[in-house]
């Protein structure tokens, strides 16, 4: 259960960013916006990637594991 959580929270966070990004490209802030796509929400996205774990078991093929 607190691994769901934890991905929900972090889906929740990168959500929350995509919207910002959307939100300043909407009233123009393109420099803004882009500053924010490069550390924000990199960061926002790089903690989503850590707590995905992609190891296979065995045979598996890595493709819709997690």
């Amino acid at each position: 259960m607190a691994y769901r959580r934890q991905l929900q929270t972090a889906l929740d966070r990168l959500d929350q960013g995509l919207a910002r990004v959307h939100s300043m490209v909407k009233r123009g802030k393109n420099t803004e916006a882009i500053h924010f796509m490069e550390n924000d929400l990199k960061e926002l996205y790089e903690e989503l990637e850590n707590i995905i774990n992609i190891t296979p078991d065995n045979n598996q093929s890595r493709v819709g594991f997690l």
